[in-house]
């Protein structure tokens, strides 16, 4: 259940369109250099309650 986030660059490589996000195990990988950087998941989706 991966989605590529386009017309983003890779800090690392700098390549466009090789970042996929993995809202699942919570994490953005680059595709071209393997690069992984966690994310933070906002479970109310910006709703207070």
């Amino acid at each position: 259940m991966c989605e590529l986030l386009e017309e983003l660059r890779c800090a690392t490589c700098h390549t466009v369109n090789a970042l996929w996000l993995d809202p699942v195990r919570a994490l953005v990988e680059c595709r071209a250099c393997g690069q992984i950087a966690l994310i933070v998941l906002d479970v109310n989706e910006g709703r207070f309650t």
